[in-house]
């Protein structure tokens, strides 16, 4: 039977292919009516503008999928090396030319563009793929905990301590990421229980030495926001955004107020992005808002490990579980912080908030899913082939090493 014209170019998994597709639609929706109102006094009464901004995105969110999802997976552990040196590149440029917005240094302007990429997006899914790699270089020496400090915490801690100066939530977030990789991976729970004392004792003090040497710091932010949360202090400043979107939650109920028709998206800070969760909710409720997307990051990660069961070799797997941990650890935080079950982070909704960097990123890493897909799939449909009705097509796409 001849194949449509959709089936030959999304391959992979059409589950993640359907799920892209409802994550862009809720973004749209959201975004949209998220920003009406900034949109309207920040660029001169035009109330589409975010709207136009992240369609435009998403489309190029779709064609880095597409493309991604045509490579060889193989590209990236031979490359992960370069690829994490580049991000550490990235990270130490944000502090010399970094652009400071919303008091923090945390993106690189590319002049006459207007673009500013987030480089701790980037540091992410490197040290995500360069994690995959380890993990399958030396499956057999996880008990060595010289070695697992040298080849999978060094890095870890590097791109953690670039990134926490200007975004404490981030580099947390990663070396939570990192640690669920390595302990999907067999390292020792013992040793991953030494490496968060160690990462505890190294935050507290690198607080201690900043708040000394500068002035302009993030430390009293940090303080704040952490103290804030564990005390239940009601502090009208230091959490202005999530009580505003406890409001938003609690007034969008079971079924929401409508489409278009929030309110507190005119005093929520960072509405279209870091709180978009919360607007979600105000105007689908629980309903049609909160519960179906929490099933579509679940789907997703189910999707992600029914791959990574099918792999045969080790690196594919490990790629794929990293990045979809990463996704969805990346889009709990973001709700628990939308509901107030966590502190305040930043950290955007995975291909639903308004954003740049995160977009491409997260784009970035359903297409390599999605590649690891494509492949497993096809070795399994030339296995269930009579072996006279076999080709060397699969071989060529999926190859026999062991990597």
């Amino acid at each position: 039977m001849q194949k449509g014209w959709l089936t030959r170019t999304f391959k992979g998994d059409r589950v993640i292919w359907a799920l892209v597709v409802v994550f862009m639609i809720y973004s749209l929706l959201a975004v949209y009516s998220s920003s009406v109102s900034v949109a309207y006094i920040k660029h001169g009464g035009n109330t589409t503008y975010f709207l136009r901004s992240q369609f435009f995105m998403l489309l190029l969110s779709l064609g880095i999928i597409t493309v991604v999802h045509y490579l060889p997976y193989r590209i990236y552990y031979k490359m992960s090396g370069l690829i994490l040196l580049f991000s550490v590149g990235l990270l130490i440029l944000t502090f010399a030319i970094g652009a400071r917005v919303n008091e923090a240094v945390r993106t690189i302007a590319i002049p006459g563009t207007g673009f500013r990429i987030q480089t701790s997006d980037i540091a992410k899914v490197a040290l995500v793929i360069y994690l995959a790699r380890a993990l399958s270089q030396f499956q057999s020496d996880l008990n060595n905990f010289i070695l697992v400090t040298k080849y999978f915490m060094f890095p870890v801690a590097v791109i953690c301590a670039l990134i926490m100066p200007e975004n404490l939530s981030t580099a947390l977030m990663v070396f939570g990421i990192s640690l669920t990789i390595m302990f999907i991976g067999r390292v020792p729970l013992k040793y991953l229980i030494a490496y968060i004392g160690i990462a505890v004792v190294g935050v507290v003090m690198f607080a201690l030495v900043l708040g000394v040497v500068s002035k302009q710091n993030r430390v009293d932010v940090w303080k704040t926001r952490i103290e804030n949360f564990f005390s239940g202090k009601e502090d009208e400043d230091a959490d202005y955004q999530s009580n505003q979107a406890k409001i938003a939650i609690s007034t969008g109920g079971l079924f929401g107020k409508a489409p278009g028709k929030s309110a507190q998206r005119n005093m929520l800070p960072q509405s279209n992005s870091d709180f978009i969760f919360a607007i979600i909710i105000e105007e689908y409720g629980l309903l049609f808002g909160a519960i179906p997307l929490i099933l579509a990051y679940m789907i997703l990660l189910f999707r992600g490990i029914t791959i990574v069961k099918k792999c045969e070799t080790a690196f594919p797997a490990y790629l794929v579980i990293g990045l979809i941990v990463m996704i969805t650890i990346q889009a709990m935080i973001n709700m628990l912080v939308a509901v107030g079950l966590f502190p305040v982070t930043g950290q955007t909704l995975p291909m639903v908030s308004w954003g740049r960097t995160s977009v491409l990123v997260v784009s970035f890493s359903i297409g390599a899913i999605l590649s690891v897909s494509r492949v497993v799939n096809a070795r399994i449909r030339q296995e269930e082939l009579p072996e006279e009705e076999r080709t060397d097509e699969g071989e060529k796409i999926y190859g026999t090493s062991k990597a």
